[in-house]
């Protein structure tokens, strides 16, 4: 296969939303035509329902941003989030502890935002300090929080996992508690102000983490991504129902993106969990990637995989989309090489697995979904236990991955089916 056939194929076919890959649909273009500054555009704004983003100084910052360049990504979104960070220490040295919550909440996402396009280059120190800049953003607003918000550490093979402990109140009273699990890029901090914020609302507790892959666990403790997922969620599940304030017959676990794979691992072989939402399902991670039958045996071929890699290293400078996919896997499964991540990804399958769930589940689907598409729909047809299937559409303005945009209805839509499951436990 000569370069140019290669690209050819690789570019209609490669993992992520390399290209625009919709059926019956096309892309959201939100100030950007690249699919992923788009997204992320589109992710950083619908924070604002959960109050960490002001829709005019997101767009503000968007437009100063020029298309496909991570340098101006960075610049920008870091510039915006250092105003929105000194404008909360000014509230906060003036008392004004709401208004000082809200900017701190607001910072943490842009800096988060900032951070989100360096991945191609894991050495990269920026990528450290902007995560560590949100982490602490979010850390002062905790402080200012009316509502009890605790920094935990849950044990872990000989280390913890960094996570929030989120309450209605302080009373010791037990309630029904919400696990809220991230994916292939998501952070705790952001768990709170897109998920925990709307079931606090509800009268759930909420206990948020990050594993093996995610937040500070790969970018300060260095461990990766790991296909066997009960291993991650046993000790948290040994830690939330050591809480006090927890009823053990009223635990949910929810799985978001990539935690549409890594939940449902977990629940095939962690019973103590009744109720899992995943939005949305992952059947299999490595098939989102719809690599021909003539690459796979590329990538698995020592004199091929080089030649892969090398063409991938070519695309990668030209699409932004392909530079972050490819980048981040790598970076958070710790791989050499776009062909060894690649091959890496296979072991994330729920084929002999997804029969052994005996949970109630909630599989959600977008109608749009260019990430993982069709992968939802799998997942449910796979699934022996008691089911529900909740698609979102176009229609709604919610077709888009995880519902992105879309904050408040998918929250309401979702949370409604758990207040059911709930009762009817």
């Amino acid at each position: 296969m000569t370069p140019g056939m290669f690209l050819k194929v690789f570019f209609g076919i490669c993992v992520f939303s390399l290209t625009v890959f919709c059926a019956g649909g096309e892309a959201m273009d939100l100030i950007f035509k690249d699919t992923q500054y788009s997204f992320q555009t589109l992710r950083t704004i619908s924070a604002t329902s959960g109050g960490a983003a002001d829709i005019g100084e997101c767009l503000k910052t968007a437009y100063r941003i020029k298309e496909g360049d991570d340098e101006s990504w960075h610049r920008e979104w870091l510039a915006t989030a250092q105003q929105r960070s000194k404008a909360a220490e000014n509230f906060a040295a003036r008392g004004k502890n709401i208004s000082a919550f809200r900017e701190y909440l607001k910072a943490a996402n842009y800096y988060r935002t900032a951070e989100f396009f360096l991945h191609k280059n894991p050495d990269d120190p920026r990528i450290l300090a902007a995560w560590r800049e949100s982490r602490e953003s979010f850390l002062k607003a905790v402080k200012l929080s009316r509502f009890p918000i605790i920094p935990v550490e849950i044990p872990f093979e000989g280390t913890t996992l960094p996570g929030y402990y989120c309450l209605i109140d302080s009373k010791k009273v037990k309630r029904p508690l919400l696990i809220i699990q991230t994916g292939f890029d998501g952070t705790a901090e952001e768990l709170y102000y897109s998920v925990a914020v709307f079931a606090l609302e509800r009268g759930y507790n909420c206990l948020i983490f990050e594993g093996p892959g995610q937040g500070r666990v790969i970018r300060e403790q260095k461990i990766p991504f790991r296909p066997n997922w009960e291993t991650v969620i046993t000790p948290v599940v040994d830690f939330a129902f050591s809480q006090k304030e927890v009823d053990p017959e009223r635990v949910a676990i929810m799985g978001i993106s990539f935690g549409g794979y890594l939940v449902p691992r977990a629940m095939a072989f962690e019973k103590r969990i009744k109720t899992c939402i995943v939005n949305g399902g992952v059947y299999d991670f490595h098939r989102t990637a719809r690599l021909t039958p003539e690459l796979e045996s590329m990538i698995d071929s020592k004199e091929s995989s080089e030649a892969f890699d090398k063409e991938t290293y070519a695309m990668m400078k030209k699409d932004p989309s392909a530079r972050w996919a490819i980048g981040n896997g790598m970076f958070t499964f710790q791989a050499k090489t776009p062909s060894e991540w690649f091959r890496m990804t296979r072991a994330y399958t729920l084929k002999g697995v997804a029969d052994r769930i005996s949970c109630r589940m909630l599989v959600v689907d977008s109608e749009d979904d260019k990430d993982v598409p069709g992968q939802s729909k799998i997942l449910y047809e796979a699934l022996k236990s008691p089911k529900d299937y909740m698609l979102f559409t176009r229609e709604e303005g919610a077709e888009e991955h995880c519902q992105i945009g879309a904050s408040i209805i998918s929250n309401a839509r979702i949370l409604d089916w758990l207040d059911d499951a709930m009762k009817t436990k």
